[in-house]
């Protein structure tokens, strides 16, 4: 703003620089989804690492094909999750959400008691116990004569955990001089709502907590009614997209780049129908769907090869969204601790996010995750082992594959989307160049909020190109784009050119972005000629 001048003298005018960073955004976040020990439902959950997991969803369960493909994540290389819990509940137990049932003296109605109900479905509630007690002198306070009579409405609160090993139960919360009292500062429901990490109060069927009275001196209330629920179907997986859950709950993140969906049990593969529309979600939302092989394609070695070419169009993965799928095959091979470590066969898509996040940490998104430093960790073999041969033939079609070296171990060789196939010559064959082109896009649109509601002219051009500019010119000097120079790597316009009158008159701004991506290395040819010795003349 210009300065006023009253007086005669020096004036400081500050001058704003129009210098907008963009930052690039997170590259391997990726969303699991599936079900768990215990968790919250339908509600995407950020972890840094397995011990998160742990702490938030109970983690390795035999029962949860999802807990092993996380843990498969971050034991390679995977640095933050978004976990997505499902939960299927069986019809002959109930809802599976666990309640303490304390009974009250003098409620309204008499005899109503005071439910505690666990925030979460799952059998890990039923080992919680709650005692009630009326200890609820202040300390603080000075000593009267006679002793000050305690407040009717305060009560105390602690939640046990019951012991397994002969050790004493373990103390997981405790409320003291809680009330019933609405109006009082620690009302019970409120306390609970805003501290508890196991359970609330009871509602009515308009969401009024249910407090009818004080509840009586008790010991080892149990909660009772927790159930792990029955296996995942179809319907829990594709959800709704009102209710935002299933695979639509990630509308609630703020970003994931890849998607994992294992399994409901293990030995089974994930609904057909549930990849077609995760598909369409992952390119609705710029994230790569990683698609898991069918465990058939390789049960007999004999026609592993031609089950994966006949079976890769009866996944009905394709069209231009196929872009944002990819698929890796044969699963993998590993211990199971849960079974003594006895082998089993698990899918592979949670190990790949894990490399793709290694990779990007170290090379950049733009370096395909695959080749010889694209080591599986944490795996004892792969359900099929293939020859070169047998590499050439899912190679052209778009299928990933795992391949088993001397000296290198289990690697992934494979760099291409599942619109990867020769035939289609697609633009985004190969893995790398669409999540460079995911990454540039979710990077310029949010580094380019500012410009909204800008005046639309030669000043926000410039400004648009010298931000934009900078970013490209960043990422080129990190080896980002094929070229020698930024002329041959990158272009940025915009100007008179790409935003005419009529589009200022509509209040539109174009921006073109364009770049050179950098292509694998998919075949290496070595010319070999053999130099003969000269004759002297």
């Amino acid at each position: 703003m210009p300065v006023q001048t009253t007086y005669p003298g020096v004036y400081i005018e500050e001058i704003p620089s129009g210098v907008h960073t963009i930052t690039g955004v997170a590259t391997s976040i990726t969303a699991f989804i599936g079900r768990a020990l215990f968790g919250p439902v339908n509600q995407p959950t950020v972890i840094n690492s397995w011990r998160d997991y742990e702490r938030n969803f109970g983690g390795l369960w035999y029962s949860s094909t999802m807990s092993y493909a996380v843990n498969d994540f971050f034991g390679n290389g995977g640095n933050q999750a978004v976990i997505v819990r499902l939960y299927n509940e069986d019809i002959s137990v109930g809802p599976g959400i666990a309640q303490i049932v304390l009974p009250t003296a003098g409620g309204s109605p008499p005899g109503e008691p005071l439910t505690l109900v666990a925030l979460d479905p799952g059998a890990w509630a039923n080992k919680l116990y709650a005692e009630v007690d009326y200890n609820t002198q202040d300390p603080t306070a000075p000593v009267t004569s006679p002793p000050t009579a305690t407040d009717p409405h305060l009560f105390n609160l602690r939640i046990y955990q019951k012991s397994t090993d002969g050790s004493p139960d373990q103390v997981q919360e405790t409320y003291l001089r809680v009330s019933i009292n609405p109006s009082d500062t620690l009302y019970l429901p409120r306390v609970l709502q805003q501290n508890s990490t196991l359970f609330s109060v009871s509602q009515d069927a308009t969401g009024n907590w249910i407090v009818p009275g004080r509840p009586m001196l008790t010991s080892e209330t149990d909660a009772k009614g927790g159930s792990d629920g029955i296996d995942l179907t179809f319907t829990q997986y594709e959800g709704d997209p009102l209710a935002k859950t299933g695979i639509y709950a990630l509308e609630m993140a703020s970003l994931f780049n890849l998607l994992c969906i294992p399994p409901p049990v293990r030995g089974t593969d994930t609904p057909i129908t549930t990849y077609q529309k995760a598909m369409t979600f992952c390119a609705n939302n710029g994230a790569v769907l990683i698609v898991d092989p069918p465990i058939a394609w390789a049960a007999n070695p004999a026609t592993a090869v031609s089950r994966a070419l006949g079976g890769l169009s009866s996944l009905g993965l394709t069209g231009v969204y196929a872009r944002n799928a990819v698929l890796y095959f044969p699963r993998v091979l590993e211990a199971d601790p849960l079974w003594n470590n006895q082998l089993d066969t698990f899918v592979p898509c949670g190990i790949m996010a894990g490399i793709m996040a290694r990779t990007d940490s170290t090379r950049g998104v733009w370096k395909s995750p695959a080749g010889i430093d694209a080591s599986l960790n944490g795996i004892s073999g792969l359900q099929y082992v293939m020859t070169d041969a047998e590499n050439g033939q899912l190679n052209p079609v778009g299928i990933n594959c795992f391949r088993t070296f001397p000296i290198t171990g289990t690697v992934a060789w494979g760099a291409r989307t599942m619109r990867g196939a020769d035939q289609l010559a697609d633009d985004y064959k190969y893995l790398a160049v669409r999540r460079t082109a995911l990454f540039l896009e979710k990077s310029l649109y949010q580094g380019t909020q500012w410009v909204v509601f800008e005046p639309n002219d030669e000043t926000l051009w410039a400004q648009i190109r010298l931000n934009i500019g900078a970013f490209m010119q960043n990422l080129f000097l990190q080896g980002a784009f094929q070229g020698s120079t930024p002329q041959q790597a990158y272009l940025v316009k915009c100007d008179a050119e790409t935003t005419t009158q009529n589009d200022i008159d509509q209040g539109i701004v174009n921006i073109i972005v364009a770049f050179a991506p950098l292509k694998p290395a998919e075949f290496v040819i070595i010319q070999i000629q053999q130099l003969a010795g000269q004759v002297n003349a």
